[in-house]
């Protein structure tokens, strides 16, 4: 019953696939779309700028992606028709995640007031009169502002002020769902929260790992950077408890040989560890590598601390305890250390499959150790690299929209605007949401994303959104989270343009530490604002007469003069609209050995094996990672079937064959899963290529069996830890 590796990632049903969606958007639309100096609007990897919407930083073109065109599709179509409005709540409700993203672009403001069953049209006005009057409402601490990883940074900056100066810092974005656990991880040991490398880098590695991430599907544009390692006599080393066709091999469209040859071989070695095992994993690698001597005494003898403790805690450490944890043998551990010990430029990629567990901080901390080690953190072609989702992701969290942020930073904008702000913690995502469960919360702003469908425990969560009173939504498209959870509160939605729609141009920061600049310009829709006008406006009726003028910052270049004189690290951005010069940002660990840390060094950090969630007694344990399939990007659907695992419907279940044939369940079967908070019924069984005691389910669908425990370092829930078990 194991997967048959016969299927290729990418190849001619993507390209096919790719042309089918520009022709659906017109070949007009789409080139336009693609080719303009926007950059592009999925993933953090970053492409498009002012180099062109399919070029990358290195100048390399085309580099595009199906899920780039994925990204342009849903922002070309036309507005909902308001006959769609017309239908109950609970009509929509039974869409499904890809029908309500493909009902159109939201062209105007709509409300659905609390207790009624459907919503209506609104004027601009009315709209931000209302979502003005209901937060002033309250309290400023009886609110919250959560925003996703596609908003620009001028948007970000204001969106965080506007919630300081109201009073408030509940201040968040989707990073405490995705890669939060990175950020602290890497602070304790390197002393910043982001990658060591830029693009260029990963031309120069002859090793690159790939761990808890799967970017066959979520980042293909880095399958190309892995080709290229590959061809050059690298390794790539994969470390994932799935064996994911697209990371064995992949069939790179743009390689007109590897289409031919049907693929290119991508992983030279693949490691299957239990899921959650990963620091056992860490340390058995640590451990063969000191046992070969094979460790950089003379990097860490001047740029490390806390070596002896480290060494210590991985000896004590038996090979039979690691291989026990981990489901990997001691050969198998010693021949990927082999293969690190012997090269020269190594990167470390990791993705959510390290973050997502209550121990999501340790796990970042291990391969950081591990990259400190060998000394491959702070110097050319080496370093560390979380694969980041959302497009400006990481530039959300740089300008401040997180709980609170560094005092130097918090000064520097108090002194810049006149102002003094509070110094109270906020809270992060889940304790806001935890707050209002409770009924402490009154009014939430949600600028883009799905807070809703990227949640754990789909009850709670719907319980927990239906008990804050007012929530204003700014977005481009309806999703499952404009739907469910307003029962008996008001929401008020509010249409946006998307990112090349922009009135002014916006600035992105990518994985890579690298800001682009987007012109902006394209017209669609004739009745959506960019989100930096609704929440100047919306500021402006808040705190009329404040000490800030929020109108100013509908030009996006007085938003970037503040930024820059406030953000350590983007001084230049106070030009680039001028200048056209795109840019990394200054402050960042980057291709010297000079650590952000208290003593300047880089820390190695010891913690034992975390302990495993189990089921409950007499029932036969599984342990669920919630995945992405290759039609999706984050909560967004694009398919319904996953093609890079043998064509799987979203309500399915991935197990190990002989597992199945253990429990007596055979292929395609319909059966339920369950966990503490729910059950997944009627799903698909299908045999795949992962440890015994493993079991793979779709994200947001497979949320209603993840609990809202979290690593309480991150505060990021375990969605990649989950114990289930089959119901009968």
């Amino acid at each position: 019953m194991s997967q048959s590796h016969q299927t290729v990632g990418g190849g001619p049903k993507k390209v096919l696939y790719t042309l089918q969606t520009v022709a659906r958007m017109g070949v007009g639309k789409a080139a336009k779309a693609l080719t303009a100096k926007n950059t592009c609007k999925a993933c953090a990897y970053g492409m498009g700028g002012q180099m062109g919407g399919m070029t990358n930083e290195l100048g390399e073109f085309p580099s595009v992606c199906n899920k780039s065109v994925q990204a342009q599709s849903t922002d070309i179509q036309p507005a909902i028709p308001h006959a769609i409005f017309e239908h109950p709540i609970a009509e929509l409700k039974e869409l499904t995640g890809k029908e309500m993203e493909h009902l159109g672009r939201l062209g105007d403001p709509i409300y659905k007031p609390a207790g009624a069953d459907r919503c209506r049209v609104v004027d601009w006005d009315w709209a931000l009169d209302h979502a003005a009057e209901r937060m002033l409402a309250t309290t400023p601490d009886r609110s919250f502002f959560y925003s996703s990883g596609r908003s620009s940074n001028e948007a970000g900056f204001i969106f965080q002020l506007l919630a300081r100066v109201f009073g408030t810092n509940n201040v968040n974005n989707c990073s405490y769902y995705c890669h939060q656990a990175t950020s602290e991880g890497l602070a304790t040991t390197i002393g910043k929260g982001t990658a060591t490398v830029e693009l260029a880098d990963l031309k120069g590695a002859d090793l690159i790992f790939v761990i808890g991430a799967n970017p066959s599907s979520n980042h293909p544009r880095f399958i190309h950077m892995l080709k290229h390692c590959r061809d050059q006599g690298g390794d790539v080393i994969v470390i994932n408890p799935a064996k994911e066709p697209g990371l064995v091999k992949f069939a790179v469209p743009k390689s007109p040989t590897s289409m031919l040859k049907g693929g290119d071989e991508i992983a030279s070695d693949y490691l299957q560890p239990r899921i959650g095992a990963d620091i056992a994993l860490m340390k058995g690698i640590a451990k063969a590598v000191l046992e070969m001597g094979a460790e950089d005494a003379a990097f860490i003898g001047a740029h490390a601390s806390g070596f002896d403790d480290y060494r210590a805690d991985v000896e004590v450490l038996s090979w039979e305890a690691i291989e026990a944890a981990t489901g990997c043998s001691r050969g198998e551990i010693e021949r990927v250390a082999r293969r690190y010990a012997d090269a020269r430029n190594v990167v470390f990629a990791w993705g959510m499959g390290m973050t997502h567990h209550v121990h999501g901080v340790e796990n970042v901390e291990s391969i950081a150790n591990l990259a400190l080690l060998r000394g491959m953190i702070g110097r050319p072609n080496a370093g560390l690299l979380p694969l980041r989702g959302h497009s400006n992701v990481q530039g959300i969290g740089t300008i401040g929209v997180k709980p609170m942020l560094a005092e130097d930073v918090m000064a520097e904008m108090e002194r810049h605007f006149g102002i003094s702000l509070s110094r109270d913690k906020g809270m992060d995502t889940m304790a806001c949401l935890h707050a209002a469960h409770r009924g402490e919360i009154d009014a939430a702003v949600i600028m883009g994303g799905n807070l809703y469908g990227a949640s754990p425990d789909t009850a709670w969560a719907r319980v927990a959104l239906d008990r804050i009173g007012f929530k204003l939504f700014l977005t481009t498209t309806l999703n499952l989270g404009h739907v469910h959870g307003h029962d008996d509160s008001d929401s008020l939605i509010l249409p946006v343009t998307a990112r090349d729609e922009e009135w002014e141009p916006t600035t992105q920061e990518s994985m890579f530490n690298f800001v682009r600049l987007s012109d902006g310009g394209i017209e669609r829709l004739g009745n959506v604002r960019p989100e930096s006008v609704i929440l100047s406006d919306l500021a402006t009726r808040l705190m009329p007469g404040g000490p800030i003028d929020f109108q100013a910052f509908k030009k996006h270049a007085e938003v970037r003069k503040a930024i820059a004189e406030i953000v350590p690290g983007l001084e230049k951005l106070a030009d680039i609209d001028v200048a056209k010069r795109e840019f990394h940002i200054s402050n960042r660990v980057m291709h010297e050995p000079t650590f952000s840390t208290d003593n300047g060094r880089g820390h190695f950090r010891v913690f034992p094996l975390p302990e495993m969630a189990r089921a409950p007694e007499g029932r036969k344990a599984l342990t669920l990672a919630t995945i992405r399939s290759e039609g999706q990007f984050n909560t967004i659907v694009y398919e319904e079937t996953d093609g890079y695992r043998n064509k799987a419907p979203r309500w399915s279940v991935l197990l190990n064959g002989k597992d199945m044939d253990e429990m007596g369940i055979a292929e395609g079967a319909s059966i339920d899963i369950a966990s503490a908070q729910g059950v997944m019924r009627g799903l698909k069984a299908m045999a795949f290529d992962v440890p015994r005691g493993s079991a793979l389910a779709y994200y947001p669908e497979a949320n209603v069996l993840v609990g809202t425990e979290i690593d309480p370092r991150s505060k990021t829930p375990a969605f990649k830890s989950v114990p289930v078990w089959i119901e009968t």
